[in-house]
């Protein structure tokens, strides 16, 4: 099975798990705790990911440093990594989960590139323009780019509008270049 497989049915599974329990917010908080672990104690990383050690050692060691921490069944989920030999996928499976919680809330992330920063009173129309026209809890996450000289590039999954200035300067100077070149012939 591929990996991206892998992660959305672990993902499917740890979203149905907290909303079965009505803690979506608390789950997200939980493996993300879990992940950045993961990612800023390398001895902890190295103790996951080493055949050294026996899986049991290993879930005792997640069970007795995160009960209290985190949900009993996030804890579980966990285990079932390690069983699985999962536990390197965690920080795709937690990505994932949070894209279906903020699927699940209605959110919708856009990055925003701009010439220049953006300001509040800018800021709060482009959200409220967002959430009319896709419908949703727009989260913004804005980018500073002076080469694109004005205007804005949004992009939403896999879609990108490019209102930039300097990509329609550089329309036009693909138009007028062409044009030259037929006035030539």
């Amino acid at each position: 099975m591929r990996d991206e497989t892998v992660v959305r049915n672990y993902a499917d599974i740890l979203f149905q798990l907290a909303t079965s329990e009505g803690n979506l917010e608390e789950y997200r908080q939980g493996i993300e705790l879990v992940v950045n672990l993961i990612e800023e104690d390398a001895d902890f990383r190295k103790f996951l990911v080493t055949p050294r050690i026996a899986v049991a050692d290993k879930k005792a060691t997640i069970s007795s440093v995160f009960e209290g921490q985190l949900p009993r069944q996030l804890i579980s989920f966990l285990k079932v990594t390690l069983d699985k030999r999962r536990q390197s996928l965690l920080k795709s499976i937690a990505e994932e989960f949070s894209r279906l919680v903020d699927d699940h809330e209605g959110l919708l992330h856009f990055e925003i590139t701009l010439a220049r920063d953006s300001d509040e009173g800018f800021t709060a129309k482009l959200k409220d323009r967002l959430s009319s026209i896709f419908e949703c809890k727009p989260i913004l996450h804005f980018k500073v780019r002076p080469e694109i000289l004005g205007g804005m590039v949004v992009r939403v999954g896999d879609t990108v509008v490019d209102g930039s200035l300097g990509s329609r300067l550089d329309r036009i100077r693909r138009m007028l270049g062409a044009k030259q070149v037929n006035t030539l012939l």
